[in-house]
């Protein structure tokens, strides 16, 4: 496998053209051609310096294995094979407030959530900075977009894989994407998930990176978590919120809790009530999303009376709480279904 140009930041990529010998207007028409979803084979520049890039680099570190569309035609499915073979997958996702992307970090995940496709393989390995770049800037040329109209206007690291666990690719990513010049998210515009890999969070709120810092709950005490995450029995809730409060305190953020409702195991009146409880006075969000069901595990969603009852329950306690829209689930939308199913043979 060559190197990810990708990878490179805007000056390094300077640095290395001026070190080849060719003019700086070339780094330009390089980067910018990168940051339009281009593969350095179709870059603006002569034929021979084209040849010199592809001794040393991939010459589309991402490609497009197969696309799929929702029945309602607001969601699609990308299927992503790398250059060493490995399959990775994300989500373009249409919304009135923006189109949003769910990029991968990860080949599969070490972090074995028992409610996540993500995990049934462990982890294969981790994304380059330039391969996760990569899955944003192709799609937002599939999709019609440039670097003047994004298509791509919203970003969650939601898909494969735990970003923390990728901590300095991703960082890096994070400051590629949100840099001037190029394709330019704003910080603003992106969530990070995580199950709460807590020096992590310690460590990101000083990256200058003010993004909006989603947490993996989906229970309301360490024993119930422990039984779904095995990342509990490291970093205890309380030390969650901890960390959670010190990111606020460093970048005025908002954060968010993702808690999947699972039938008979934390979709109660008790649970609603408890988690209500544990943020009370808190400057947080509760994303409920309704459990996307894996063929692979034995746990079940709860149904929508049940849902809408934990929902009103946490709207009484004065708890700021949505349900997160489920968008794609003909198609394989929940992270690591599309490639599981691939990988087993199986279509959506």
């Amino acid at each position: 496998m060559k190197e990810i140009l990708q990878d490179l930041t805007r000056e390094e990529i300077f640095s290395l053209v001026e070190r080849m010998g060719e003019k700086k207007f070339r780094a330009e028409q390089i980067y910018l051609g990168l940051m339009q979803g281009k593969k350095i084979s179709a870059l603006p520049v002569s034929s021979a310096f084209r040849e010199k890039l592809l001794e040393r680099f991939e010459d589309e570190p991402v490609k497009v294995v197969e696309k799929f569309s929702s029945s309602d035609g607001e969601t699609e499915k990308f299927l992503f094979s790398l250059s060493d073979g490995n399959l990775i997958e994300g989500v373009f996702m249409r919304h009135d407030y923006g189109n949003s992307q769910c990029v991968s970090t990860q080949v599969g995940c070490r972090m074995g959530c028992k409610f996540c496709a993500s995990t049934l393989g462990g982890l294969k390995r981790n994304l380059t900075a330039g391969e996760i770049l990569a899955q944003v800037t192709t799609v937002n040329r599939l999709e019609g977009g440039n670097l003047k109209n994004r298509a791509v206007k919203n970003l969650v690291l939601m898909g494969s894989g735990e970003p923390f666990d990728n901590y300095e690719n991703v960082v890096k990513f994070l400051k590629n994407v949100t840099a001037e010049g190029g394709i330019n998210i704003g910080a603003r515009n992106i969530s990070l998930s995580t199950c709460g890999i807590v020096p992590e969070i310690y460590k990101f709120k000083d990256e200058g990176i003010p993004l909006t810092l989603a947490i993996s709950l989906h229970a309301v005490t360490d024993e119930e978590r422990r039984r779904t995450m095995p990342i509990a029995a490291k970093y205890s809730i309380s030390e969650i919120l901890k960390a959670c409060s010190a990111y606020f305190e460093a970048t005025g953020r908002r954060y968010i809790f993702e808690y999947t409702l699972i039938t008979g195991e934390n979709s109660d009146e008790d649970h609603a009530r408890a988690l209500a409880k544990l943020l009370k006075g808190r400057p947080c969000h509760v994303n409920l999303i309704k459990l996307n069901e894996v063929k692979e595990r034995t746990l079940l969603s709860a149904s929508d009376q049940e849902a809408q009852r934990f929902l009103k329950f946490l709207e009484e306690e004065g708890i700021s709480a949505t349900f997160r829209r489920s968008m794609g689930s003909d198609i394989g939308g929940a992270c690591g279904q599309l490639r599981a199913r691939f990988l087993g043979g199986e279509r959506p």
